[in-house]
């Protein structure tokens, strides 16, 4: 049975080839050539050759989308921009929590772990220096934090949805910081916080 004009045993003889690291320089034959050109091609040479330049769109195709902007025209939590506030944005730290008792930390036997999922509080410490507990104004929604006073304004994405009506906030005036903490809100919270 022949395969493209090629015996079988000159298949077996270019997988081979194509298989072995070692390839004999020493036999100059017409066999052997045949082989050596088919076992030059490989999986990448199945199929059309890969365009070379990369389709670029144009305005006219752009339009005719029915998408009414791309992805790269919008930025990141720009519905809480204000652009023509110029307030600094202020130092402040993401800090996951977990409650864990002597029974985690050397039995294990809640199954914690270290990693975020086990985590069930986020505190978020604001470094807000020159400014009182009285100036403060904090927003917290689901997903976002905003916090504003006359010096500065802090738009923050939170990594994981929270309880907005379970958190806390305190202000330590001797440090000039807030500490806000947040319950997390989890999908599979009966399985990480049992």
């Amino acid at each position: 049975m022949e395969c493209l004009g090629v015996s079988s045993a000159q298949n077996l003889q270019a997988l081979s080839a194509l298989l072995s690291a070692q390839q004999d320089d020493d036999d100059d034959d017409e066999e052997s050539k045949n082989v050596t050109a088919f076992a030059q091609l490989g999986p990448g040479h199945i199929g059309p050759p890969p365009k070379k330049d990369k389709e670029v769109l144009t305005a006219f195709e752009k339009k005719n989308s029915k998408d009414i902007w791309s992805e790269e025209e919008v930025a990141e939590g720009s519905q809480y921009d204000d652009l023509a506030d110029t307030r600094p944005q202020p130092e402040y730290e993401v800090i996951l929590k977990q409650s864990v008792g002597t029974e985690d930390l050397f039995l294990g036997l809640s199954g914690k772990d270290p990693s975020s999922m086990c985590c069930e509080a986020m505190l978020v410490k604001i470094k807000l220096p020159d400014t009182k507990a009285t100036d403060v104004v904090l927003d917290v929604k689901e997903k976002f934090l905003d916090l504003r006073t006359p010096k500065y304004k802090l738009g923050l994405h939170l990594p994981h949805p929270i309880h907005r009506q379970e958190g806390k906030a305190q202000f330590f005036s001797e440090r000039d910081e807030l500490e806000v903490t947040l319950l997390l809100k989890r999908s599979m919270d009966f399985i990480n916080m049992q």
